[in-house]
């Protein structure tokens, strides 16, 4: 052999060599659509330190927020399947199958479901000046004056601003949406009395409702929460209401079986430690920790839930 084909041989033999080793021992990416300090960002790396140890690996976090959790998602869609680039989504992963025409993904196809991190209940709040004490009397009031009343929303197309579009469509309400850039301050203009109610994350009405700023007059749980133990859920007037928002991590579409697998695995007992839930539950998340099969059907479930949610609110991309 010619010395600059052998050259040449060790030299594609030491790149595949070192990218073997790369796909072995590299560090695990996982990728978040969101900001830094968010929700969704926090839920990460309290699950990364965990998730490594269990994994043997170094997890690092990486934000890539844009498009309602789409740019994030897109590049793990586009990712090889060796467990090295993993998604932290949220609820809009359901949501934007239907909000966008268009996506550069198959929500369902191009992913691995590996599990439900967490979930996360709202609570419906209203100014204390709102006539109202609880939910049946709110949808009294709402049907007597249709149009009357305003919902504060944090985002065109978020799960909080859903959670609102699946009451007034159970409901048989008209209550008018006012979009904000975020729902600190959507918060603020209902204390403040510029608009009368909202969806709030838990972990947000919690401190207003203790400073006595809104009162709460449901939680989108299926039943109550420890932290509101005398809130009624909002089914306990519309059976079968339940909005949450979740948190949930995925591979690549075609991840192997015993990858998937392993992955799951320590994601699952990351979750269980005693550090990731006590994270968890102080950003007012309910940790689940549930399997790739379980995850994967409710994904699904979702898609289709929220699918008929956004066609009724007809909300557009922002």
């Amino acid at each position: 052999m010619k010395r600059r084909g052998f050259l040449l041989s060790t030299a594609s033999l030491l790149t595949a060599t070192s990218s073997g080793l790369r796909a072995q021992t590299g560090a695990v990416r996982i990728l978040v659509g969101a900001p830094a300090g968010g929700s969704t960002d926090t839920l990460a790396r309290a699950l990364a330190n965990e998730l490594g140890r269990h994994l043997g690996k170094t997890v690092i976090v990486e934000n890539r927020p844009g498009a309602g959790g789409n740019i994030a998602a897109d590049a793990v869609a586009k990712a090889a399947p060796d467990g090295n680039t993993l998604l932290m989504s949220f609820t809009s992963h359901a949501i934007n199958a239907t909000l966008y025409p268009s996506l550069p993904f198959d929500p369902v196809k191009d992913f691995t479901p590996l599990t439900c991190v967490a979930t996360a209940p709202s609570v419906l709040v209203a100014n204390p000046a709102v006539p109202v004490k609880d939910v049946r009397e709110l949808i009294a009031l709402a049907k007597a004056k249709p149009g009357k009343l305003n919902f504060a929303i944090g985002g065109i197309g978020s799960s909080l601003h859903l959670a609102g579009d699946a009451f007034k469509m159970q409901s048989g309400t008209y209550i008018v949406n006012i979009p904000y850039k975020g729902t600190a301050p959507a918060i603020q203009d209902v204390i403040a009395g510029q608009v009368e109610l909202m969806f709030a994350p838990m972990g947000l009405a919690l401190a207003q409702v203790r400073g006595g700023k809104v009162k709460p007059l449901g939680v989108t749980s299926a039943r109550r929460l420890p932290q509101f133990p005398d809130v009624p859920a909002i089914a306990e007037v519309l059976p079968g209401y339940e909005s949450s928002a979740w948190f949930g991590l995925f591979g690549p579409g075609h991840m192997s079986p015993e990858l998937t697998k392993r992955i799951s695995d320590a994601a699952r007992q990351a979750i269980a430690s005693p550090e990731v839930r006590k994270r968890l539950e102080a950003d007012g998340a309910i940790p689940v920790g549930n399997s790739p099969e379980e995850f994967g059907r409710f994904v699904q479930a979702e898609i289709v839930r929220l699918g008929k949610v956004v066609k009724f609110s007809g909300a557009k991309p922002e």
